[in-house]
């Protein structure tokens, strides 16, 4: 497997900076949060993005994903939020990312409701991504945290530019266990955010192994299914300002993953 981590634990840090500490650390990949406050957003023109893509490139670092803020089964008019997700399609194409991070959204709708809205929408952008080599994947979040939500949605698109981005620490709130998230997830699965808190009632981030999250057993279930994707370190620093500074943990976060790999190898 791959590693990488999420620039949210470096809220608008300079491009070059989060890619020293990529190498430094000998992370493969780093997912970007795409957000007018981070050096890199739907905003950029075509030679900031080439840039961008130029300095990955230049680096041996992979963009892994680009992670979005459209919610798919929120309320409303259609066409804002394919508009939202068309436009971190094309960032994605052209930074070379082969992924999009949308979340659910779905509020306090009826169930029934939210998953069509989601798997309406997402039909209509599976089209768009498939004519940029593009997969939009619906994060385990909010309205739909486990796999068994997330895969109502996304199962009735059927294609195969749609998928999931299992986030740990949501099934585990919404008390799946990981195999049971990874059985209902695993037709669709783009990669997996790790993570860890302290628990349920404080998700304040900490050190990869240091909380209550089931990192050993997600990456047990990976392993043994033989899932060769990617890990990304999600490290929730922009909501928590009193936590460590995610570049004094990059290193032993990494090692912390490998070891886990390597006893269930």
């Amino acid at each position: 497997m791959k590693l990488a981590f999420s620039t949210l634990g470096v809220p608008g840090l300079p491009l070059a900076d989060v890619l020293r500490l990529a190498t430094m650390h000998g992370y493969h990949g780093v997912e970007l949060r795409a957000h007018p406050e981070e050096p890199v957003h739907p905003g950029l023109g075509p030679a900031e993005r080439a840039e961008v893509a130029s300095e990955f490139k230049a680096a041996g670092v992979e963009v892994l994903g680009i992670a979005g803020y459209a919610r798919v089964a929120a309320a409303g008019d259609d066409d804002a939020v394919l508009d939202e997700i068309r436009a971190l399609v094309d960032l994605a194409r052209d930074l070379g990312a082969p992924f999009v991070r949308v979340f659910p959204g779905g509020g306090e709708q009826d169930p029934e409701t939210a998953d069509a809205t989601a798997a309406r929408r997402l039909g209509v952008a599976a089209e768009y991504a498939a004519d940029r080599d593009v997969r939009v994947l619906l994060e385990t979040h909010d309205s739909h945290r486990t796999g068994a939500a997330v895969s109502r949605a996304v199962g009735p698109v059927g294609h195969r530019h749609v998928g999931v981005l299992w986030d740990v620490m949501h099934t585990w709130l919404g008390g799946e266990q990981p195999a049971v998230s990874y059985a209902a997830l695993s037709p669709y699965l783009g990669y997996v955010q790790v993570k860890d808190i302290a628990g349920a009632d404080d998700t304040t981030p900490l050190p990869l192994g240091a909380g209550v999250l089931p990192l050993a057993e997600c990456v047990e279930v990976l392993s043994r299914e033989s899932w060769d994707g990617w890990l990304c370190w999600e490290y929730e620093k922009r909501w928590y300002e009193a936590a460590a500074p995610l570049a004094d943990l990059l290193g032993a976060g990494r090692e912390h993953l490998a070891r886990l790999l390597n006893e269930s190898a």
